[in-house]
């Protein structure tokens, strides 16, 4: 069984739309609940690359931060995020997500300083998600409360595990304690609105102890989840320990059975699961992530954010993918020399925005809605691709696809062998592409 469980938030594109508040709607209902997109509104991501240490699984693009940084850093963020909002021409933002690093290390007027600028240049809906990414810290060092009166709405809580021993591997400065305090303070200040991250495949984990874990956290979690396996990449510490065969790991079969055993659970807890690797109940789902799946606009800011939103050009409408410039300090020198520090443009054609869409959107539970590919695709449907692949009727009939008057979406079963999934629908798209083009009249070239 393969699993498809975390996107990085810097780097994954974006949705928002509004959702049953049971969290038990019906497929159709699900579908009469989705926003068109529009290139007159984008979610903003915000990348604070900052860190206290660098955790022993990790290899996100993070820093530890010199002392006096704060300022200089927060000014090039506020000038960026200027910069892009007026190059998008983009009037609305339904949602902003600091992510990271660990952006609860920013003072809270640094928050405030940014939200107050993206309103500045594009309207911040009155509903709008703001969220913010925190670790758990020890009593007496939040600053949860201050983040409020800023402007943030939502906490996700890096909680990871709630087993010491499990955290001292992780290399996290939080214990379990310090987890439980923070869950419950949050709950307190963000009613309904405090996520939290638990991970699992952890070193020498076994099924038993992740039922524990499991089990107290149903005690103390909000209306949101988000479960993710752990994957080692190459170049981290807990990498070395493998190829070294210093810690022993969970094999494919067992983290398949904790991940079945967790969405079991969470679904008993009445949580719907919106997407692979992300679980909410009365309606907390994240409109930010959403916005992703669904291929939305949004503006990434900071070293290393991603983006994803249409520039007016002399040529015309171009939507790009763009990369900012990944540590900090270079980061710095071109924000102040261009405004910006995008380090690489790459236009999005077509073909290039359709294959996003499906990568992204079978990740959620409604996947993708005929009126949205249509859209985008008008001269393949859904249904055509079906009807052109064998392999993918299998699929189809094997239990793990749907494809109805609704539109093509991953069962339960499904979601969970994604990886294996993708490649076929890719390759089949891909081949109707290539027919579609072929067979496009073509002009004949003007004599001089």
């Amino acid at each position: 069984m393969t699993l498809v469980l975390r996107p990085c938030a810097a780097s994954v594109a974006a949705v928002a739309r509004k959702v049953c508040g049971s969290g038990r709607c019906s497929s159709q209902d699900r579908y009469s609940t989705e926003e068109p997109c529009t290139e007159e509104a984008a979610a903003v991501y915000v990348h604070w690359p900052y860190c206290e240490k660098r955790c022993t699984y990790c290899n996100f693009n993070k820093y530890i931060p010199r002392s006096d940084n704060e300022e200089a850093i927060r000014s090039c963020l506020v000038q960026e995020a200027r910069t892009l909002i007026q190059l998008s021409q983009v009037r609305r933002v339904p949602s902003v997500f600091f992510g990271g690093g660990t952006p609860s290390l920013a003072s809270p007027s640094t928050i405030g300083a940014l939200l107050e600028e993206i309103s500045k240049h594009a309207y911040l809906l009155p509903d709008a998600e703001i969220s913010l990414e925190a670790n758990p810290t020890s009593l007496g060092k939040s600053k949860l409360q201050q983040f409020r009166d800023a402007g943030v709405n939502r906490l996700s809580v890096g909680v990871q595990s709630l087993d010491d021993h499990d955290l001292r591997l992780l290399g996290r400065t939080h214990t379990a304690s310090d987890a439980q305090r923070t869950i419950e303070e949050a709950r307190r200040i963000f009613p309904g609105q405090t996520s939290v991250d638990v991970m699992f495949g952890l070193p020498g984990q076994s099924l038993a102890s992740w039922h524990s874990t499991l089990h107290r956290l149903m005690e103390q979690c909000d209306d949101h989840v988000s479960l993710y396996q752990l994957t080692l990449e190459r170049g981290t510490m807990m990498f070395k320990w493998k190829e070294k065969a210093q810690l022993t790991f969970p094999d494919q079969e067992l983290t398949a059975q904790m991940y079945d055993y967790a969405r079991r659970i969470l679904q008993e807890a009445g949580f719907r699961q919106y997407e692979v690797s992300n679980f909410a109940r009365n309606g907390a789902v994240s409109k930010h992530n959403l916005s992703y799946w669904r291929g939305k606009q949004y503006i990434g800011i900071g070293p290393g954010a991603h983006g994803r939103f249409v520039v007016h050009t002399s040529q015309g409408k171009r939507r790009q993918a763009r990369i900012q410039t990944l540590e900090p300090e270079p980061w710095m020198k071109e924000v102040r020399r261009y405004g910006h520090g995008t380090r690489k443009v790459t236009e999005q054609n077509d073909f290039d925005i359709i294959s996003e869409l499906l990568v992204l959107g079978l990740r959620t539970d409604i996947g993708i809605s005929h009126k949205h590919w249509n859209k985008l695709s008008p001269a393949i449907s859904l249904y055509g691709l079906f009807e052109a692949s064998q392999e993918l009727r299998d699929l189809q009939k094997n239990g793990l696809l749907v494809l109805d008057q609704n539109g093509l979406r991953c069962t339960r079963m499904g979601l969970a062998v994604l990886d294996g999934l993708l490649l076929p629908i890719l390759n089949q798209f891909q081949d109707s592409w290539t027919r579609a083009e072929k067979a496009k009249p073509h002009l004949p070239q003007a004599t001089v």
